[in-house]
């Protein structure tokens, strides 16, 4: 099962006490939590790669860098679980989510479609008001990529893309539609590295269009640019693999076709 296992520093450079040190001048403000403090550096490390998948995060080691009780760490660690950004193993105690490789073609296969879904439903079923946020969002993304700022590109990019599915006013589909966008987050990561974190400007044009379209109630054109946004950075990720491996990774045809979305579905 091929996984993607390389970082900046292999697991066993990866030593928490570097992480902390890491920090030192950038404090966090005295209203942060223990637990908030361990959860945003080592999500951050995550995100970026700094912290490999498949590296330990154990509890001790980590209580001694940030200088707290092992209590407010555990916590630190359950939420990364929640997110998917870690695993809870029995008796191995919480490691770095791996990247399953074997996932690829059948994660874009899902993001793909859902994304097509969401983006005909918000057309479809948006209500006054409700795209404001997802405007101020598609801005900040903008700004986000003028800063070359990967990790606010990935965090704003997410939330963007949800804020135009919860405009379908579909709970189900936008939960399952955010989980997955939560997923793929550190193969975002791989992808603006590939442009040395700078992004063309047609991907944020693209946000623009699609928030066009979705204004427009025009499902179509929505469900185009959706699905046109989707496969670019699913073929930019599948090329970044498959060089990183030596070897092709083929995607699932269907994820990248140019198939209707049923009308029953959305």
């Amino acid at each position: 099962m091929a996984r993607v296992a390389k970082s900046r520093r292999t697991p066993s450079e990866s030593s928490p006490v570097e992480l902390e040190r890491s920090r030192a001048g950038a404090a966090e403000p005295p209203h942060v939590s223990g637990v908030e403090r361990v959860y945003r550096a080592l999500r951050s490390d995550i995100l970026t790669l700094e912290l490999a998948p498949s590296a330990a995060l154990d509890e001790q080691r980590l209580s001694q860098a940030f200088g707290l009780s092992r209590t407010p760490v555990r916590e630190a660690l359950v939420r990364l679980t929640v997110e998917g950004l870690a695993v809870s193993l029995p008796k191995r105690g919480t490691i770095v989510a791996p990247l399953d490789l074997s996932r690829v073609p059948a994660y874009f296969d899902a993001l793909t479609l859902m994304q097509r879904v969401v983006s005909r439903l918000a057309a479809r079923h948006y209500r006054p008001g409700e795209l404001d946020r997802a405007e101020a969002l598609r801005r900040a993304f903008a700004e986000a990529v003028a800063r070359s700022d990967v990790l606010a590109m990935i965090e704003v990019n997410r939330d963007f893309h949800v804020a135009l599915a919860e405009s379908g006013h579909n709970p189900y589909y936008t939960g399952f539609y955010a989980r997955l966008l939560d997923e793929g987050r550190r193969m975002l990561r791989l992808y603006y590295a590939s442009f040395h974190d700078r992004l063309p400007e047609r991907y944020v044009d693209e946000h623009g269009t699609l928030l066009a379209a979705v204004k427009a109630r025009d499902e179509a054109r929505a469900d185009r640019v959706a699905r046109r946004h989707a496969e670019q950075v699913a073929e930019q990720i599948r090329s970044l693999l498959a060089a990183e491996l030596g070897s092709s990774l083929e995607l699932d045809d269907a994820a990248l076709s140019d198939r209707p979305v049923r009308q029953g579905a959305t």
